[in-house]
């Protein structure tokens, strides 16, 4: 009983608001699952992060600036856009890591591409260059792109990663999703597939 019939006091004082979230102290698997709940803020932290280790990817995959400039902005655009994709399998470094490394062999493939089609300024002849040195560059390169395309798909990518743009195995095997032996293996079979085609075009 309360004595003398007091009315009991209820204290009451204001709600603490919350302190302010510093994300970048936060790790980052809090980040992505803010981030895919969509938390603008966790997605721009996770970006402004890693953005150094993509460049660095890029960088070391990709040997002209320009290209690898363009890869690791593509690859932090593909980060935003897949990261629902991301299912915490692995670490979210592993998962950006492929991502990256894959991003660059777009950028070299496309890069391949252009350097196959014949332009029209490569029939102009510089002030200092060879001409007949030049056309007959200009035919071999157009004969070893004819002849890449009869051979298998799988073991052109792999000679082309490694011959053209200088990858080593294991960034083949993170950019195909393959073994590193199986890389070995393809870039063996590719060369010698190659090779088979372009001596049999010279025996004609």
């Amino acid at each position: 009983m309360q004595p003398g019939g007091r009315e009991q006091r209820h204290i009451t004082q204001p709600l603490r608001a919350d302190p302010p979230l510093h994300y970048d102290t936060l790790s980052d698997p809090i980040l992505v699952r803010r981030a895919k709940d969509g938390d603008r803020e966790a997605l721009r932290a996770l970006c402004s992060r890693h953005a150094p280790r993509v460049e660095r990817v890029s960088a070391q995959v990709l040997s002209d600036p320009e290209d690898a400039k363009d890869a690791a902005q593509e690859s932090l655009v593909k980060l935003c856009q897949r990261l629902g994709q991301f299912r915490g399998e692995s670490q979210f470094s592993t998962w950006l890591h492929r991502l990256v490394v894959n991003t660059c062999y777009d950028v070299a493939q496309r890069q391949r591409s252009r350097r196959c089609e014949p332009l029209v300024e490569d029939r102009r002849v510089a002030s200092d260059a060879d001409p007949v040195r030049e056309a007959v560059l200009h035919e071999l390169r157009g004969e070893l792109g004819a002849q890449l395309a009869g051979v298998s798909a799988s073991h052109a990518r792999v000679v082309v990663l490694k011959d053209a743009f200088d990858y080593s195995f294991a960034e083949i095997s993170a950019a195909a999703g393959i073994p590193v032996g199986t890389a070995k293996c393809y870039a063996h079979r590719g060369r010698k597939s190659l090779r088979r085609r372009l001596e049999a075009l010279e025996a004609v």
